[in-house]
């Protein structure tokens, strides 16, 4: 039961925090801030996890250069699955942030030189059908900075869990994920200041959703990681699909934001060929 808690609690934590996000924009917040305070909230988090836990800090050079990488696309994660919500809807901006297990199965295919089944196939075409479908009626209405940003984030992120997968195959994933938690703060840190970017609230309201996606997101991220040792990493996947379902609904509840019938429709084929793509993997690997 704690495993199965601990991904309803991460998948709802995380889709919650991308329609807090338009709170902290609406108080006069930007993405850059956002997603500053969020990456050194969660390297404060994880930080006191791992000492409190009895784990050391320190990283073999090998597993830090790795970390060092990861890190930078973890930035890019952390700033645009936020930002574009300052662009776009939010359920637009979940739905196409969550195409990231897609492109994670057709990096895999490539990486290890070999053509989907048939039946995988299918499903990678279902959901960028879907895609297709939500963009073709979404360009003409929404800013395009903002599904570049969502899509940028989810490209990372794929990027990011198929390197992950390859590069760190041992050591303490909770040190690692440290590492690249406090690189990805230091890129975004750095820009920040650089690029004169840094725009705080400027009303109550737009601190309290500034500091609400913050703590959402800090403290999600590792119930993921609970979920995975607990429950494994399809049982964990398949509940991650909650995360656009919660931003969608709770963009209703809090903005009234709606998508149009035939995002809808994108929406779920984007989703049905996501789960599709999950269960053939669970399938193939009882199977091996």
């Amino acid at each position: 039961m704690k495993g199965y808690a601990a991904a309803i609690g991460c998948s709802l934590g995380l889709g919650l925090a991308v329609a807090v996000a338009r709170i902290a924009f609406e108080g006069g917040a930007n993405g850059i801030s956002v997603a500053i305070l969020r990456a050194w909230l969660l390297v404060t988090f994880v930080g006191l996890f791992c000492l409190i836990s009895g784990r050391g800090l320190r990283l073999p050079w090998r597993q830090w250069r790795h970390c060092l990488w990861l890190g930078l696309l973890m930035s890019m994660m952390f700033y645009g699955n936020i930002a574009a919500v300052q662009f776009i809807p939010i359920g637009l901006a979940a739905l196409l942030f969550f195409t990231y297990p897609t492109m994670v199965s057709v990096g895999n295919a490539l990486v290890e030189r070999r053509l989907p089944s048939g039946g995988r196939l299918a499903a990678l075409v279902t959901a960028f059908a879907g895609l297709a479908l939500m963009l073709g009626v979404s360009l003409q209405a929404v800013h395009p900075v903002g599904i570049i940003l969502s899509l940028s984030a989810a490209l990372a992120t794929a990027i990011n869990v198929i390197g992950s997968a390859r590069l760190l195959p041992r050591g303490d994933r909770w040190v690692m994920f440290w590492h690249m938690a406090l690189i990805a703060a230091v890129t975004l840190l750095l820009i920040g200041i650089v690029r004169d970017a840094l725009v705080l609230p400027a009303t109550p309201g737009g601190w309290g959703g500034m500091i609400g996606v913050a703590v959402l997101q800090a403290s999600s991220i590792p119930l993921f990681y609970v979920a995975l040792a607990a429950i494994g990493p399809e049982k964990s996947s398949m509940f991650n699909n909650l995360q656009p379902v919660v931003s969608i609904v709770a963009a209703y509840l809090i903005f009234a934001e709606l998508l149009s019938p035939a995002q809808f429709a994108g929406a779920a084929l984007v989703m049905g060929g996501i789960g599709l793509m999950q269960w053939f993997d669970l399938r193939r690997r009882r199977s091996g």
